[in-house]
C-alpha cells in the first residue's frame, strides 16, 4: 500500500473522439473526456443522476491505442494518477486544471445481437 500514493480508477463514457497530437519531440499525446455517472435515490425517493466530467491524457503507445479504439460513447475504464497544472488562458488569466494521466485503459466491447 505504501506505493499507492496517487492512484485513480474511473469508469465512464467518452464525450467525443480523442484529440491526438504529435509533439515537436516526437511524443504522441491523446486527450479525451469521460463522463462518470453516479446514480442514487434522494431522501424524497427520487432517482438522481450525478454526472462528472474528467479530462484524460494518454502518452506514447497508450495514445496510439486510444486513437485506434476509442470513440465517442464507448465505455472505458481508466487507471492512472491525478495531475494538477496551471496555465494562462487566452484572456491572460491564470487557470488551474486537474487531469488524469492514464497508465492503463480497458474497453468493454459489447457483442452484436
Amino acid at each position: 500500500m505504501k506505493n499507492i500514493k496517487n492512484h485513480v480508477q474511473l469508469i465512464g463514457r467518452l464525450g467525443s473522439n480523442p484529440e491526438v497530437k504529435i509533439l515537436d519531440n516526437g511524443n504522441k499525446l491523446a486527450r479525451f473526456n469521460i463522463a462518470v455517472t453516479e446514480t442514487y435515490t434522494s431522501k424524497n425517493g427520487e432517482k438522481v443522476n450525478n454526472v462528472q466530467w474528467h479530462s484524460i491524457i494518454a502518452w506514447g503507445s497508450l495514445a496510439n491505442i486510444a486513437e485506434r479504439i476509442l470513440q465517442k460513447g464507448v465505455q472505458v475504464t481508466i487507471d492512472g494518477k491525478l495531475f494538477n497544472r496551471s496555465f494562462i488562458n487566452k484572456s491572460g488569466l491564470k487557470q488551474n486544471s486537474t487531469e488524469i494521466i492514464a497508465n492503463e485503459l480497458f474497453v468493454a466491447f459489447q457483442k452484436a445481437a
